[in-house]
């Protein structure tokens, strides 16, 4: 069954739902990617340097993993429609705030807010479709929220850079305000009222817990991704402690919450097989090895080729092909080979995608670089739809806030992860040449490193059933 056709296989209710909340994603994962362009001429606006700018960046992501544990159990405390729509006006709200900013205490004050409604947004309205829709449904409402994943990175950045050429950066946030408002109606016109799961009262200790350990880890992340390299201790000592601080706050609070009578979240889903290989084990190799890829491609185009950002960008069109150009035949492969084929086969095949592309140079024909970057990116499409969507194939209605809301963290933190190793391996292989810059050879070594650390993840799945997940798929073995 090809997933082209896949609208005419949903209930036009659970259609529209998924459509709705895929557009809301799109939103909030194009603000991440369009501001990077447009550095120099905020940083002119609000009198600052440019690197002044990285703390607007920073606390958005901070504010957003701090927040993401908290969603689950306020969907379920008010209900998730409800939980959305604050989050999409908020979000608005705050998008309008970030481009009225005059100051850069104004700005970042209006980027945190944006992280909090973040936070709210993406996990809530993946609970929302998950709720409204069958089993039969997953593949195909998976296969719709994923697509702003794979398009927003690639189309953030040029559009970041037109708005600003052409207008100004403030329409970077500015834009976000008519998608809101429309998002707004759609969602009071087409998404059904939910009522609330409980009353439970919220779990204080689990949320400071969770909240410290996120913002522990990943802060820790982000400065590690900014090391220069050198082996100075005074450079590593504070991103290796707050990393180690975090990792402790981590143990406490899985501690607490497998002891707590009323948990901030379950982690029963942890024990679901599916659940755990596509989000906590192999899914977070591959989360961090998709990832890396977009991250490091950009650099190799204009620091190994000597690219402008212009022509960088059209070569990632390439990429960004192969990853639409693939969601016509996802349905029809998991149909045909199922989830446990699919996921060794394709993994194998992402990571050696990957790691051709480490071999490409400024000097190679068209005819060879297009069809590598569209197979890499049809690959990346591929293994992105397929994981999330056996993410939640076994997971019980009762699992499905909690599991939805561990997705988001997972997803939250690959991102994070995925630049900081790039980075760190970058800076290692920097080290044993004793170069000035990064260039080509030490971008291609963190090509080959991200494919291998896909394929190294592919043989977990050899361990799922034949029929994993066929209830999804409609694979019968």
């Amino acid at each position: 069954m090809p997933e082209g056709s896949h609208l005419s296989h949903l209930r036009p209710a659970s259609r529209r739902v998924a459509l709705i909340v895929a557009a809301a994603f799109f939103m909030q994962l194009l603000d991440g990617a369009i501001m990077n362009t447009s550095l120099p001429q905020m940083a002119a606006s609000f009198g600052v340097l440019p690197l002044d700018l990285s703390v607007g960046i920073t606390l958005y992501m901070l504010s957003a993993a701090a927040f993401v544990p908290i969603s689950g159990w306020l969907a379920d405390r008010i209900g998730p429609r409800r939980v959305f729509l604050c989050a999409i006006l908020a979000f608005t709200a705050a998008s309008l705030a970030c481009g009225l900013a005059q100051t850069l205490l104004q700005f970042v004050i209006a980027r945190a807010l944006q992280g909090v409604a973040g936070a709210m947004m993406v996990p809530v309205g993946r609970l929302i479709v998950l709720r409204g829709s069958e089993r039969s449904e997953l593949v195909y409402v998976t296969a719709l929220l994923t697509w702003p994943a794979l398009s927003a990175p690639i189309i953030g950045p040029a559009l970041g850079g037109y708005l600003t050429a052409y207008h100004s950066w403030r329409w970077n946030f500015f834009i976000n305000v008519p998608l809101g408002l429309l998002g707004l109606l759609l969602v009071m016109r087409y998404v059904p009222l939910s009522k609330a799961e409980h009353r439970h009262p919220l779990d204080w200790r689990g949320f400071i817990l969770s909240a410290l350990a996120m913002v522990l880890l990943l802060y820790g992340l982000e400065l590690l991704s900014h090391l220069h390299s050198g082996w100075l201790w005074q450079d590593w000592a504070q991103p290796l402690a707050l990393i180690a601080a975090g990792a402790i706050a981590l143990a406490l609070s899985i501690r607490h919450l497998q002891r707590s009578e009323r948990p901030l979240l379950d982690l029963s889903a942890a024990k679901v097989q599916t659940f755990r290989l596509a989000t906590l084990t192999a899914g977070v190799a591959y989360r961090i090895a998709i990832q890396a890829t977009p991250f490091l491609l950009p650099l190799l185009f204009q620091l190994g080729f000597g690219l402008d950002a212009l022509q960088a960008g059209s070569l990632l069109l390439l990429y960004f092909a192969g990853n639409m150009g693939m969601k016509p035949f996802t349905t029809g492969i998991l149909r045909r080979f199922g989830f446990r084929q699919v996921m060794i086969y394709n993994g194998v095949l992402l990571g050696l995608s990957v790691i051709v592309c480490s071999a490409l140079s400024a000097h190679i024909s068209h005819w060879i670089l297009a069809p590598v970057l569209v197979l890499a990116g049809a690959t990346r499409s591929m293994h992105m739809t397929a994981m999330n969507t056996l993410a939640f194939a076994d997971i019980t209605p009762q699992q499905k806030s909690t599991s939805s809301t561990l997705v988001a963290v997972i997803d939250q933190s690959a991102v994070v992860m995925a630049v900081a190793l790039s980075t760190l391996v970058l800076n290692l292989a920097l080290m044993s040449t004793s170069g000035p810059l990064i260039g080509a050879r030490e971008l291609q070594i963190g090509l080959v490193c991200a494919g291998l650390l896909a394929m190294l993840a592919a043989p977990a799945y050899a361990r799922l059933p034949r029929n994993a997940g066929a209830e999804v798929s409609g694979h019968r073995g």
